[in-house]
């Protein structure tokens, strides 16, 4: 198979060349997958959201403006196909008396030694976190959004963004084993 150029696999898609979308998914899927990952709790709702990402991509390439980087553009639609999900199921996550339970939040902690994990054991915590905590967290740590924007893109207040980070870190911090001090958590902290 001929490897097409960027813009060839764009405008191939956008005339349903089956190359050329094959293409397409072959150079960003397995990236796009990582972003997806994150988004998800597991695996399987990760492939659920690539696929209905790529489908978009796929019906919406005549819109790319050629402006900005096209792996970009391809991201913000899987990212928002992630927020689309989460909105749809948002009235099934559990109320926040049930997630403090849960991660048990009543000691403060600060965010440390993040960067000695790699990438896929970061994945794994970031799913383990509750979904808003997660979509914040991914929004704001990694994709760079303002509390204002997510707050916008999730239909929560700033200051709702802002509490939600902050627990996740908690959360991501307790799941590394250390507290605001910077030291291992005891067993019976």
């Amino acid at each position: 198979m001929l490897e097409l150029s960027e813009a060839e696999m764009i405008k191939g898609c956008a005339r349903g060349n089956a190359q050329a979308q094959e293409q397409l998914y072959q150079r960003f899927s397995s990236k796009m997958f990582g972003v997806c990952l994150r988004y998800s709790s597991n695996r399987m709702e990760a492939e659920d959201t690539l696929h209905e990402g790529f489908m978009k991509v796929y019906r919406n390439i005549e819109k790319y403006s050629y402006k900005g980087s096209f792996e970009g553009w391809v991201r913000r639609i899987m990212i928002n196909c992630a927020l689309k999900k989460f909105q749809k199921e948002k009235k099934l996550y559990l109320k926040q008396d049930d997630i403090n339970e849960i991660y048990d939040l009543k000691e403060e902690y600060i965010p440390t030694g993040i960067d000695r994990l790699n990438a896929s054991d970061m994945t794994k915590m970031i799913q383990k976190l509750a979904p808003g905590f997660r979509m914040v967290f991914n929004l704001y740590a990694i994709e760079g959004y303002s509390h204002k924007e997510i707050g916008e893109m999730m239909g929560i207040s700033e200051s709702t963004s802002k509490s939600q980070l902050s627990r996740a870190r908690i959360i991501l911090q307790k799941m590394l084993g250390v507290n605001k001090n910077n030291t291992p958590i005891k067993k019976n902290d």
